[in-house]
């Protein structure tokens, strides 16, 4: 009883003090204790137990009749049990209230459970912040941290706000935000997360970002809004139901009234219409079915997938067509340099001279450059330092003129160089007007980026496309890599929303097409998209207020995961709908007929509905 709450502990003890008195009740009544007494007395005997456990059921009708909500469960059961009291079947009254209880205790359980799987991540929300004040560390409220401040993060402390390390090393567990188990190792210059766990040493960060903007903050945003979007499926049930129940009061008072008229037997018709009532309760499908998409959106909130609604489920489980922007998405978006190709000198004399000369630049491509090289540069061998925009830079090196950029810039200098066609961004290098080779710098592709690929088809998806502004013959390479169906290149970013609008065209009937970006240029392709999903964790906020599924840490093989789950959801909702419907359908018309009595009725009621909630608990379980 420990994990119950105090209200789901108040119910279990009234179905167990109820089911004592109604045990000892059935047996007085079955050894004949209770044939010496008034029937007025005998049902008295059996109200103490009745509204023990259906006061509050009564309560909730009352109050729904006086607001004008009369058709629901809770006037079904009001009614049968009332009408079957009436009619002297006093044991099948309480039967029918005592178990109707234990089925609303089961559901109110299982939606606890599914609803602990999102909200634990309520958990990630830090509590304070350590900020240095005259030598000492004094514990202040996330939200009163300024961008620009330098916070104190220790050993097991929750990191309260995004930052970047400025001192210090440590490793990062990001369990919590990303579902991974292994922690990562974060040193100065990397950024740090909020709501990730700081794991071995003591660091200082400078924060980045204001708590109402951090990702914690936005995570929480995305979690209590889950439960807003419903599926179509959802939808359907909840019109079905309002149309459903009256329905049935209604075949159910014309059972009662009309056929008595021709036989006389009133007893046996309101019998049959109470316990048609019975039947007749939509709960299975009224619980079972927004369970099934909450389960479903918390088994991907555990694996680092947040999913903004269960009408996303639906639609991931119908994903034919996935577009991919490339750098960022597929690829690192981190330039290295690939290759080398001296003439004249060796590679580690390009190096370096391509190194001094882009010394002062803070170009990617600069960066990339100096990282390949290695070694400390001494700006005083750099003198009359320049840079062309759009072409490269020049500088005198030693007393040595050195030019370092494309194609166009050694033409327009006179010189000629052996223009190469290699995937990736070639920069020419050039000493005293002669030519001494060329450096290649590529966008590595991410780790998982081909394995999601081919899990992709083999969830179900007919086709991978990339999308990308980068020139030809590197996105070329890249989708030979990947094993991509189709690519396009050379793109701006209203581009892109032209090309899905082609592909949407193009998708069957059914079938859906989801965008995966990560930067502030794809925010009009996510939107435009069936589906949007951006990477959370270096990801735009942009992108990821865009889009509709968030996958926490970047790792591309989360995309078939959720669809995995996605079509574990939908296929668990439509056995539960199948399922509800059929045994209601037959035992309504045994009900009609008089060939099912109320026991088969509370079966048809609460036992379809612990059924197709036990079913829809599997959604739960973790891909």
């Amino acid at each position: 009883m420990g994990s119950l709450t105090k209200k789901q502990r108040t119910a279990l003890l009234r179905i167990i003090v109820t089911f004592v008195l109604f045990a000892g009740l059935m047996v007085c009544e079955h050894t004949g204790v209770l044939d010496f007494l008034p029937w007025w007395a005998e049902a008295l005997i059996f109200v103490v137990p009745y509204l023990i456990i259906g006061y509050d059921i009564i309560i909730k009708a009352a109050k729904n009749i006086m607001h004008g909500h009369v058709f629901d469960e809770n006037f079904l059961m009001l009614v049968a049990t009332v009408a079957a009291f009436c009619i002297g079947e006093y044991s099948e009254a309480v039967a029918v209230m005592l178990f109707y209880q234990v089925g609303e205790l089961f559901q109110s359980y299982a939606v606890g459970k599914s609803r602990n799987s999102i909200t634990e991540l309520m958990n990630i929300v830090p509590e304070y912040a350590n900020i240095e004040w005259d030598g000492e560390l004094k514990q202040v409220d996330p939200d009163d941290v300024e961008v620009g401040d330098t916070i104190v993060i220790k050993p097991g402390e929750r990191i309260p706000l995004d930052a970047v390390i400025t001192e210090g090393d440590t490793m990062i567990d990001t369990a919590a935000l990303t579902g991974e188990s292994v922690p990562r190792h974060a040193s100065v210059g990397d950024e740090i997360i909020s709501g990730c766990i700081n794991g071995s040493g003591t660091i200082k960060a400078t924060v980045t970002k204001a708590f109402e903007d951090s990702t914690v903050t936005r995570i929480l945003e995305l979690v209590e809004n889950a439960g807003s979007k419903k599926a179509k499926t959802e939808n359907f049930i909840t019109r079905f139901a309002k149309v459903y129940t009256p329905f049935v009061t209604i075949a159910a008072l014309i059972l009662a009234v009309i056929p008595p008229l021709f036989d006389g037997d009133w007893s046996e018709w309101i019998a049959r219409a109470c316990t048609f009532l019975v039947i007749s309760c939509p709960c299975a499908l009224v619980i079972s079915v927004p369970l099934g998409f909450f389960g479903g959106i918390g088994s991907a909130s555990r694996s680092g997938i947040l999913v903004k609604g269960g009408s996303y489920l639906e639609i991931v489980s119908d994903l034919k067509t996935a577009v991919f922007d490339k750098t960022g998405t597929l690829t690192k978006g981190e330039f290295r340099v690939s290759s080398v190709q001296p003439e004249g000198c060796t590679e580690k004399e390009l190096l370096e001279i391509a190194a001094y000369a882009e010394c002062y630049s803070d170009h990617p491509i600069a960066a990339s450059i100096r990282e390949a090289y290695g070694e400390s540069i001494n700006t005083e061998r750099v003198t009359d330092s320049g840079e062309t925009a759009g072409h490269g830079v020049s500088a005198m090196i030693d007393g040595k003129r050195v030019i370092l950029g494309n194609i166009a810039l050694m033409r327009d200098n006179g010189i000629e160089a052996r223009e190469l066609s290699s995937a990736g961004t070639v920069v020419y290098a050039a000493a005293d007007d002669a030519y001494i080779g060329a450096i290649v710098i590529s966008d590595s592709i991410k780790e998982g980026s081909a394995e999601a690929i081919k899990e992709l088809k083999a969830a179900g998806a007919k086709k991978c496309v990339m999308l990308t502004g980068d020139r030809k013959a590197e996105a070329d390479a890249v989708a030979a890599q990947l094993g991509l169906d189709m690519h396009y290149s050379e793109l701006l970013p209203a581009d892109k929303v032209g090309i899905v609008e082609k592909l949407l065209k193009d998708c069957g009937k059914n079938e859906k097409l989801a965008f995966v970006g990560d930067g502030i240029n794809d925010a009009p392709v996510l939107a435009r998209a069936d589906i949007g999903i951006a990477m959370g964790s270096m990801g735009s906020d942009a992108a990821i207020e865009a889009a509709d599924i968030v996958i926490m840490d970047d790792d591309l093989r989360k995309i078939p995961k959720v669809m995995k789950i996605a079509s574990r959801t939908m296929r668990i909702v439509r056995e539960n709908i199948v399922f509800a419907l059929a045994v209601k359908f037959a035992v309504l018309v045994l009900g009609a007929l008089g060939i099912a009595n109320m026991w088969l009725a509370v079966f048809a009621d609460v036992g379809v509905a612990v059924i197709a909630i036990l079913n829809s608990m599997r959604t739960l379980r973790k891909s």
